[in-house]
C-alpha cells in the first residue's frame, strides 16, 4: 500500500494539526473542481484521502507505524488472541515486543525465510520557503532560487569506494545484505531476516574509501536554479520537483522532491478567495445619490467603475473575468466590490440648511423602505 506519510508529505512525528493542515493544503490542491478533467490530480486526491483517514484515526496510525497496514497484523486466526490456524498466545508474555521486533526486521517473509524484496532507496526531500507578491500569485512568475542538497560523488559514483577493486563482499551476510536470526516464542522457534549490522544491508564492505567524498558517497552542494510559478497558486501551497531533492544512499536509488512552500504577500485592498477577489469600495453619500465613476485596483493595474445613480449602500457589483486564474485550467475569477456609502461626521449649518431644504423637496414614496417601517411602527 501507499505510505501514508509519503503522501501528505508528513514526517512520521508530525502531530494531528500538521497532519490535517497537509491534508487541507494538498486536498484544496488536487481537488476535482479545481482540476478538471484531470485524471492524475483526481488519482492523487483519492489518494491523500485515503492517506489522511488512516493518519487521523489513532487506532488506523498505530497499526501502520508498527505493523506497515492500518488493519494491523493478520494471523489467520479467530477471536480472543488466536493465530497460526487457531494457536493461542495470551499466554505468553512480550508476545507485542517479540512481533514488533520481527515486523520491524523483516514483517511476514522474515517469518517464513523468505528474503524481503528489495527496494529502491529514495532520498529525503528538501523544504524550501519562498516569498512572492500577490500580483505575482495572480499573474505567475519565474524565481531564482538558491538552497543546499546532497548529490552523488561524481567519482565513486555514490559507492564510497575508491574503485572497483576497493569494494569486497561481505564475508558475514556473503553479500545477502542480510542476515537470518532465529527468536523463540514459547515452545516455537520463529526465523526471520534482519539487515546485516556490518554492510548495513549493501552487501558489500568498502576496504579503500575514495578521497573525494571521504566513503560517504555524496557531497552537499549549493544548487542555483530558476523556477517557474504558475499564475493562480496562493499563498501555502507547495510546488513539487520530482526528483531534485537529495540523493539516495548507495550508488542505486532515486532522488528524493524539491519541495517549495509559497508565501503570498497581502493586498492593501484585494482579498481572495478560492479564485475570486473581493474589495470594499467606500464612497460618499453625494457620489451614491449623484453616481460617479471611481478608481479601483484589478489584477495587473486598475480600472474606472461606474456607480450609477441612487447606488444604495452594501451593494455588491461583480466584474466578470477581473479575479484570479485557475491554478492550472481554463478561465478566470471574478472581482466582487460591495459599496458602503459614507455619511459626513459633521457639516457646518449653511450645508445643514441646504440638506433640509433638499429633504423636502424629496417625495416620502422615494424612501421605500422608510415608508414600510413607519406603517409598521404608527399604523
Amino acid at each position: 500500500m501507499t505510505n501514508p506519510y509519503e503522501s501528505l508529505g508528513v514526517s512520521k512525528n508530525a502531530s494531528a494539526d500538521e497532519i490535517k493542515s497537509a491534508y487541507r493544503r494538498l486536498a484544496k490542491k488536487y481537488h476535482p473542481d479545481a482540476n478538471p478533467n484531470n485524471k492524475e490530480a483526481e488519482e492523487k486526491f483519492k489518494e491523500i484521502n485515503a492517506a489522511y483517514e488512516i493518519l487521523s484515526d489513532p487506532q488506523k496510525k498505530a497499526n501502520f507505524d508498527r505493523f506497515g497496514s492500518a488493519d494491523g497484523p493478520s494471523f489467520g486466526g479467530g477471536a480472543g488472541g488466536a493465530g497460526f490456524g487457531g494457536f493461542d498466545f495470551s499466554g505468553f508474555g512480550g508476545f507485542g515486543d517479540i512481533f514488533e521486533n520481527i515486523f520491524d526486521q523483516g514483517g511476514l517473509d522474515g517469518i517464513f525465510g523468505r528474503r524481503s524484496r528489495s527496494r529502491a532507496s529514495r532520498g529525503s526531500d528538501i523544504v524550501i520557503d519562498c516569498d512572492i507578491t500577490f500580483e505575482e500569485s495572480c499573474n505567475g512568475t519565474t524565481k531564482n532560487i538558491v538552497f543546499n542538497r546532497s548529490e552523488r560523488c561524481p567519482d565513486c559514483h555514490g559507492t564510497g569506494a575508491k574503485d572497483d577493486s576497493s569494494l569486497q563482499t561481505c564475508s558475514y551476510c556473503h553479500g545477502a545484505g542480510q542476515v537470518k536470526q532465529a527468536q523463540r516464542l514459547g515452545g516455537i522457534v520463529i526465523e526471520n531476516t534482519a539487515t546485516c549490522p556490518v554492510c548495513h544491508g549493501t552487501g558489500k564492505i568498502i576496504t579503500d574509501k575514495c578521497r573525494t567524498c571521504g566513503g560517504k558517497g555524496s557531497f552537499k552542494k549549493q544548487v542555483s536554479s530558476t523556477i517557474n510559478i504558475p499564475a493562480g497558486i496562493d499563498d501555502g501551497q507547495t510546488l513539487t520537483i520530482s526528483g531534485e531533492g537529495n540523493m539516495a544512499e548507495g550508488a542505486a536509488g532515486i532522488s528524493g522532491d524539491l519541495q517549495i512552500r509559497i508565501h503570498v504577500a497581502k493586498h492593501p485592498i484585494l482579498m481572495r478567495e478560492d479564485f475570486d477577489l473581493y474589495m470594499e469600495l467606500p464612497i460618499t453619500f453625494t457620489q451614491a445619490i449623484l453616481g460617479t465613476k471611481v478608481k479601483i485596483p484589478v489584477v495587473g493595474g486598475y480600472m474606472d467603475l461606474e456607480i450609477p445613480p441612487n447606488t444604495q449602500s452594501g451593494t455588491l457589483r461583480r466584474i466578470r473575468g477581473k479575479g484570479v486564474k485557475r491554478l492550472r485550467a481554463l478561465g478566470t475569477g471574478d472581482l466582487i466590490v460591495k459599496i458602503f456609502v459614507e455619511m459626513p461626521k459633521t457639516v457646518d449649518k449653511r450645508t445643514a440648511q441646504l440638506l433640509a431644504a433638499l429633504d423636502t423637496d424629496i417625495r416620502a414614496d422615494s424612501y421605500k423602505k422608510v415608508a414600510s417601517y413607519r406603517s409598521k411602527v404608527y399604523n
